[in-house]
């Protein structure tokens, strides 16, 4: 087996199990092992666990930052629900990697990983811009989108421990969020309100968000 194409397994092996454990709780004997290979051989392609963490977290970055890819076709509301049933679904298939990615696990606070972690907001970010056919986005509308992303990752984190809410409720209430965050700033400034009519004109009246209106309605009756 090639250099890199070894590089490569260890990261899959490593991530696989970060995925099942926490980081912390895995070590380079446990991925030495599933690897079928020795302790030392894992060392001669990472100088120690940090590096290997830090390139599973890589691989893991843009696995889901591709999540977020959506073709743009249909209302804006069903292709959102989609992002949100594919976000989660690696939630679900990556549990404690998923945290560690999101709260940096071993190597909290380091400028590699907050780098990656940056870099799966901002493909979210560029991702919904492109689906609202933004090209320079006012600073209410980044207020709204970044507002949403972490919205998404809080949810998620809260969403694992317990799993006490049943998970396409959390799904459908984050595609309501991102309706009721534009709406909010919509109040306020008329750009915003020019937006979210013609996200609401494209959505069919069995949508998503004409489901939240239909809610509120009832809530206020």
């Amino acid at each position: 087996m090639g250099v890199e194409e070894r590089r490569q397994q260890l990261i899959g092996v490593a991530l696989e199990l970060f995925s099942q454990r926490s980081p912390d709780d895995v070590s380079i004997d446990e991925i030495a092992s599933a690897a079928g290979i020795s302790r030392p051989l894992v060392y001669h392609y990472f100088p120690g666990k940090l590096s290997l963490y830090e390139a599973a977290l890589k691989r893991a970055s843009e696995e889901l930052a591709a999540r977020f890819v959506e073709p743009q076709e249909g209302p804006l509301a069903t292709r959102l629900l989609r992002v949100m049933r594919r976000y989660f679904d690696f939630v679900e298939e990556h549990g404690p990697g998923f945290s560690a990615l999101m709260r940096g696990g071993p190597a909290v606070g380091s400028t590699a990983t907050n780098a990656l972690i940056d870099s799966v907001r901002q493909a979210a970010y560029v991702q919904i811009l492109s689906h609202l056919k933004v090209d320079n986005p006012p600073a209410r509308l980044e207020l709204v989108i970044r507002s949403w992303i972490s919205l998404a990752e809080s949810t998620a984190l809260i969403w694992l421990d317990g799993r006490r809410i049943p998970r396409a409720e959390l799904e459908a209430q984050l595609v309501h969020d991102f309706a009721a965050l534009a709406a909010v700033s919509a109040a306020y400034d008329e750009e915003m309100g020019a937006l979210l009519r013609r996200m609401l004109k494209e959505e069919p009246a069995d949508g998503p968000f004409s489901d939240l209106a239909g809610r509120l309605i009832s809530l206020a009756s």
